[in-house]
């Protein structure tokens, strides 16, 4: 008989559900040999690569937490160079208004002055003209006034201090008419 036919009569005498000896102890050997094989081999690439793959996401999620840090920091700063900017402005454009009413209240010291010394000047040269006028009408009114005098006494008082002190009381008493 052949081998073949053997084993088939020996499958058709036991039970289907339970395997011949030869081959479960093949299955087991093979099945040993899978498992020693995956443990030393597979399981060890296979951890290495998960624990790769967790240092790589847990390094990305430290790198983007960094640069999340790093750019709240950045954020930050920004803010206080944005505040100190502003601030800055302010004193500047506070400096700009103190100096431009600084300036304008020199420039209305330095109008005032310029104006006080043009009334000054104007009226020192009134006053000088005013005292020449007198000066000349003093001396044309006592020359017309010593003829006119002549003319009505009918006698020369052209006597230098007779006409002086004429013409003095004449002023005199025209002041006071005033």
């Amino acid at each position: 008989m052949s081998p073949v036919i053997t084993a088939f009569d020996w499958a058709a005498e036991t039970s289907v559900i339970i395997p011949h000896p030869a081959e479960f102890i093949t299955g087991l050997i093979c099945f040993a040999v899978l498992l020693i094989v995956s443990h030393k081999i597979v399981a060890p690439r296979l951890e290495a690569m998960l624990a790769q793959r967790q240092a790589a996401t847990e390094g990305g999620m430290e790198k983007a937490e960094r640069v999340q840090a790093e750019a709240r920091a950045a954020l930050e700063e920004y803010r206080d160079q944005l505040a100190s900017a502003r601030e800055e402005a302010a004193r500047i454009r506070e400096e700009a208004r103190t100096e431009g009413a600084k300036m304008i209240a020199e420039a209305r010291e330095d109008a005032a002055a310029d104006a006080d010394r043009i009334i000054q000047d104007s009226s020192d040269r009134i006053a000088a003209q005013r005292a020449a006028a007198r000066e000349t009408l003093h001396l044309e009114l006592g020359a017309l006034s010593v003829d006119l005098a002549s003319k009505i006494v009918g006698e020369d008082v052209s006597e230098a201090a007779r006409r002086s002190r004429i013409v003095d009381d004449f002023i005199a008493d025209w002041e006071k008419a005033r």
